[in-house]
């Protein structure tokens, strides 16, 4: 039996919060407002390949570099860090489905950054990992959150490195370590300035009483507002343009789909967009593949099972993306397709590359990022510095759209050194996994919440 940190941590060590909205409308004020009259991408002198039609956005939960791609050939790994107290402590193996978790939440990130639970100025000093919380009752190893997941687990990963791009120098667009946030920013480069979790359901459905605290330009949790919001997302640029799109999350009846970010969108989750985009489960995807029916731009969410965030109980992650990957490569997209594999946040591992501190909201912790495409450069590990907002901006500049919201204006694509676009499109070749697009059609629903438990 093991305890999972989440909002009973966040209750202790947060400030009060002072309740708005009581309309049942989300606030429009926010410290990144959409960029309304932005400029297209032509405009500022991008120029989209054209071979890419199909991209897939795969979202991951909760692991640093340094923690799943220990060792990686090429890439910026360390199997050692340091304490608050000066310490150095060797990383140890820690399997995906060891049964403990450890707080990820705005209060665990300072604590990570510089071991006083203070931010020093311009630079993260990588050395507070000790002082974030862990939810561990029995077998908890010594300095748990400096952990590597053993390479026996992350084989497929590991084998789509070698065939194709991996990032190591990816970072999430906002310092708040939490998943809703990160989420919205997968899908509209922004959280309405919303910091840790929502206090019920992640989204609409909470009503006006489910509210999500918010950061205010100084660092601070402040005034918290509902967790529905009115932003702007890359959904309804598609729209405009008459370009298909699709969700695949968890089920949609009851609030297990905390992965689910456009239910946090008002106008999309009770408009058209709901029923017409968003899937459940997300096995659905595989039928889109299969079917003929893939979308121009798809995002993939897990289950817990699947989702290789710690206290899940389970090592199935690697192969989980291994199918989807698989599903794609074998069918007739994969010559017109770009896939990127990314994780949502760090989930309090250890990782020793500090984030650059851009404004009051970014960056947080260094993420894996991994990108699978017949354009893709082979074997090359990118040290480009990229961010959530690079994978929107990469979306953006194929499909002619603009910039949503600051991080995805202000980041780079991967178009230019991760792909090679001047190649013929090469065959793909299967990624060995032990379990097929069947097994997790077949798989039961997963009700767990990892992050509200």
């Amino acid at each position: 039996m093991h305890m999972k940190i989440g909002l009973a941590v966040l209750a202790a060590i947060a400030i009060p919060l002072l309740l708005t909205d009581c309309g049942g409308e989300a606030s429009t004020t926010t410290l990144y407002p959409t960029l309304s009259g932005a400029q297209a991408p032509d405009e500022l002198g991008y120029r989209a390949s054209g071979k890419i039609k199909h991209i897939v956005i795969i979202i991951q939960e909760n692991r640093s570099v340094d923690n799943l791609f220990p060792g990686l050939h090429g890439a910026d790994t360390q199997p050692y860090g340091y304490d608050s107290n000066g310490k150095k402590i060797a990383l140890q193996a820690v399997p995906l489905e060891a049964p403990y978790d450890i707080d990820h939440s705005l209060a665990s990130f300072l604590a990570a950054c510089n071991g006083t639970g203070k931010l020093p100025g311009t630079q993260c000093r990588m050395n507070g990992f000790n002082n974030e919380k862990v939810g561990c009752i029995v077998g908890c190893p010594p300095n748990p959150q400096y952990g590597y997941v053993p390479l026996a687990e992350t084989k497929p990963y590991f084998a789509m490195a070698k065939q194709y791009v991996f990032g190591d120098r990816m970072f999430t667009s906002m310092i708040d370590a939490s998943s809703f946030t990160s989420h919205q920013y997968f899908i509209a480069g922004q959280s309405s300035s919303s910091v840790d979790f929502p206090t019920t359901i992640w989204g609409c459905e909470g009503g006006p009483t489910d509210t999500v605290p918010t950061l205010t330009s100084q660092r601070v949790e402040s005034t918290a507002i509902r967790a529905c919001f009115q932003n702007q997302t890359l959904g309804d640029e598609l729209d405009a343009k008459g370009i298909s799109w699709g969700y695949y999350t968890a089920k949609l009846s009851n609030a297990s789909n905390i992965w689910s970010a456009y239910q946090a969108i008002r106008h999309i989750r009770y408009g058209p967009d709901w029923k017409r985009n968003v899937f459940s489960p997300q096995t659905k995807f595989f039928k889109a593949v299969s079917d003929g029916t893939l979308p121009s731009v798809s995002w993939v969410t897990p289950t817990c099972k699947n989702s290789d965030h710690a206290s899940c109980d389970s090592n199935h992650g690697p192969h989980w993306v291994a199918s989807l990957v698989n599903a794609i490569g074998n069918s007739e997209y994969w010559k017109s397709s770009a896939i990127f594999i990314v994780w949502d946040e760090y989930g309090g591992w250890y990782d020793h590359v500090a984030p650059k501190m851009i404004d009051y909201d970014g960056l947080g912790l260094r993420v894996p990022l991994l990108i699978v495409s017949p354009y893709a450069k082979r074997g090359y590990v990118s040290h480009v510095h990229y961010e959530h907002g690079s994978i929107l901006k990469f979306v953006e500049d194929q499909f002619g759209l603009p910039s949503l919201a600051a991080s995805d204006a202000r980041a780079t694509s991967p178009e230019a050194d991760a792909f090679d676009f001047s190649q013929s499109p090469r065959p793909f070749q299967t990624i060995p996994s032990e379990l097929s697009p069947r097994y997790f059609e077949g798989e039961a629903l997963d009700p767990r919440i990892p992050d509200a438990e």
